[in-house]
């Protein structure tokens, strides 16, 4: 299936993007010190998922003054959120699937199944959303924010970060 990343995007911006290089960094790999069976997992999607009763949006307005811009914070997904608690805040997706199942985006249901099964160590407590979409520079979400993620999954003991992009 094609995947039309500028769908939402105006058509007057289209053009523009798309003319743009595609810059693609080395990936990083690092293998796991344990075994997964014994490994604590975290999961993190860029689909712009919020607990829309206790946590702000992404701040789209802003995008849309600026579309080279993309909100850098993060939100703290509770491994027993439910259903009826998300909402999602992306120009750059159709979120009526996340809003409809949000484990499409972020799939807690299958990892704490994989948790009950011992098939991993044990699913972590907390996860986290992004909206993933990022200015070119990513100056600001990697020196402030992927930084303070990574604290907060070594303070939790967390061997493994699975990214469930939108």
């Amino acid at each position: 299936m094609a995947v039309d990343s500028y769908k939402y995007l105006p058509r007057s911006f289209r053009e523009g993007y798309e003319a743009l290089p595609m810059q693609a960094d080395t990936p990083v790999w690092s293998p796991l010190r344990v075994p997964v069976e014994q490994a604590s997992i975290a999961l993190l999607t860029s689909a712009g998922l919020y607990l829309k009763d206790s946590q702000p949006a992404f701040d789209t307005d802003r995008e849309r003054a600026n579309p080279q811009w993309g909100d850098p914070t993060y939100r703290l997904i509770p491994r027993d959120a439910r259903q009826e608690q998300f909402a999602a805040a992306h120009l750059h997706l159709n979120p009526h699937d996340v809003l409809e199942d949000f484990n499409v985006a972020l799939p807690l249901r299958a990892f704490g199944e994989l948790d009950a099964e011992g098939r991993i160590g044990r699913l972590a407590d907390e996860h986290y959303s992004f909206m993933g979409y990022q200015e070119r520079s990513l100056a600001e979400w990697r020196e402030q924010y992927a930084p303070d993620v990574v604290r907060r999954l070594e303070h939790a003991g967390v061997h493994a970060l699975v990214l469930a992009p939108a």
